[in-house]
């Protein structure tokens, strides 16, 4: 019985982050509108390129790069974890898992080098755009 608690606790463990992370933001969202709603209420005028800015996300130019240093780390990590283990049943298993945050990270490095986000405007229409 004892064993089969520990990948129970590690897919709740999972669930609690996620749960976390979703009441996180959409509290933020919420004291967004009520500032939004209260400088209506007060009259103040809000111009539409202020509303989109509400909008946007804000990331760095760099989030790309991060998160794919992160995820091939992770992926390395898992790799690695597999060859100190050392047993031949475990191995493969390991890689096989280690090849999806590392392919991952790889693809969010190619992003920060060739996606040239950063150097270009995204069109408003993609956005929706103010009076859409």
């Amino acid at each position: 019985m004892s064993g089969e608690w520990v990948p129970i606790s590690l897919f709740l463990s999972v669930a609690v982050i996620a749960v976390v992370f979703l009441v996180l933001r959409f509290r933020g969202k919420r004291e967004l509108q009520k500032t939004v709603r209260l400088a209506l209420e007060k009259n103040h005028e809000l111009s539409p390129a202020l509303l989109a800015s509400l909008d946007e996300r804000k990331r760095s130019p760099q989030a790309d790069f991060r998160r794919g240093l992160i995820g091939v780390a992770i992926g390395a990590s898992f790799a690695l974890f597999a060859l100190i283990l050392g047993e031949q049943d475990a191995i493969r298993p390991m890689l096989g898992i280690s090849a999806f945050p590392f392919l991952v990270g790889a693809a969010y490095l190619g992003l920060s080098r060739w996606g040239g986000r950063s150097d270009r405007e995204e069109p408003e229409t993609l956005h929706g755009g103010v009076g859409q």
